[in-house]
């Protein structure tokens, strides 16, 4: 059972892995093509450049160009709607500016510095942000007279520089609800398996039981000892509760207001005339009765085994306490042992479907056991500390009876 756990632990390890990988080629994609989205827009702001200064040296009469290339050139600066783009002189000044979204309206926004007081402080601002940037082509207009032409990314760009973010939340979302659904599922199967298991041992007992029942009735006919009838009574009215303790698994048991004391108290005294002699359990009641809503059947059953667990982390000998602590909200069960322990990173892992350290084990004790507590008696059921061969405390907390 043990190998069949580490397995379904693996395999979950194994989705995950799996889902970060596609996660990681996603955005490794979505990188790449924003990097190549990048390196195009520069391209074309180098040829608005060269057009920009083959425009302004023909206006300078710098150089001679016919009307065809200069209404050629002015195409190309005028088909850029989408790149902000601000011009300036060596000393800084804005000459020009396109596509930026100024924060008030401006009869002439597309060339020269715009008259609002606030269009131009927020054309500066932003000049001032990229030119701490390496977003800039320089623009040589006469031999030692430059322009600087800065440009941000296009709103096609900072769109799709945000989307993989977005898809990748959406991803992320869609592996939580499948990983989710599926843990669900296995646990609703589980607990289908573990009520039809339960049910069925309860029906298989039942014919065995009845039968010792009445062969009891018989032994004292026969002159068997009194005592010894007794004491095989006391046994199989235990395997009539375990009977029923199995059949309640599955349906909502009824509960009632019960003495924590009382029940702990019977629980443990039966157990301690049926572990080894070399175990010595003590048993530890509050001082107060400690009333709770409560079955006490499936309730024993819970300290029943949580006792055997600890006589067999022992291995036959030792010390072993059952203790009922009062507390603010609710009283407790404390069940110490001084037996090997378990290892910190296990102290949850006990409780899971399939986990146990024994070569005939299920692995289902534990996790019965967080059921009945956590389920029925709205209480939990939790590893408190484990030091190996000194103490491991198993502790159940409950509430207090209204």
């Amino acid at each position: 059972m043990a190998n069949i756990y580490e397995l379904r632990r693996y395999g979950k390890l194994a989705f995950l892995v799996a889902a970060a990988g596609v996660v990681a080629l996603f955005l490794a994609f979505s990188d790449s093509l924003i990097r190549d989205l990048s390196q195009q827009e520069r391209e074309r702001m180098e040829i608005w450049a060269d057009a920009t200064q083959q425009l302004l040296a023909a206006t300078s009469g710098a150089e001679e160009v016919d009307a065809a290339n200069i209404d050629f050139l002015l195409g190309i600066i005028q088909r850029n709607t989408t790149i902000p783009v601000l011009l300036t002189d060596a000393d800084g000044n804005i000459s020009q500016f396109r596509n930026f979204e100024l924060p008030v309206a401006d009869d002439n926004p597309a060339y020269g510095l715009p008259s609002n007081q606030a269009n131009v402080a927020f054309l500066q601002d932003r000049l001032a942000a990229l030119q701490e940037g390496s977003r800039r082509i320089v623009i040589e207009v006469a031999p030692g007279v430059e322009q600087y032409l800065y440009y941000e990314d296009s709103t096609l760009l900072r769109r799709i520089s945000v989307f993989p973010f977005v898809q990748l939340l959406v991803m992320l979302a869609f592996i939580a609800v499948v990983y989710f659904a599926v843990l669900s599922t296995k646990k609703a199967e589980q607990n289908k398996v573990w009520v039809g298991l339960s049910k069925e041992t309860a029906h298989q007992l039942g014919t065995p039981i009845s039968s010792l029942m009445a062969w009891m009735e018989l032994l004292g006919d026969m002159g068997v000892d009194a005592d010894t009838i007794a004491e095989m009574n006391k046994d199989v009215n235990r395997l009539s509760t375990i009977a029923s303790r199995f059949s309640k698994i599955g349906s909502a048991p009824r509960l009632e207001r019960r003495d924590l004391n009382s029940v702990v108290s019977s629980a443990a005294g039966y157990m301690s005339t049926r572990i080894s002699p070399k175990v010595n359990l003590t048993i530890d009641t509050a001082a107060e009765a400690q009333p709770v809503d409560a079955s006490a059947p499936l309730l024993e059953w819970v300290i029943e085994n949580l006792i055997k667990n600890a006589v067999d982390a022992m291995e036959g000998h030792g010390d072993l306490s059952v203790k009922v602590v009062a507390g603010p909200s609710g009283p407790a069960i404390e069940i110490t042992d001084t037996g090997k322990g378990i290892s910190r990173k296990n102290f949850k892992t006990v409780f899971n479907p399939g986990y146990t350290t024994k070569s005939r084990g299920w692995g289902l004790g534990l996790t019965l056991a967080k059921r009945i507590v956590e389920q029925y008696h709205g209480g939990s059921i939790f590893v408190a500390r484990s030091i190996p061969y000194q103490a491991t405390t198993f502790r159940i907390e409950l509430p207090y009876s209204d």
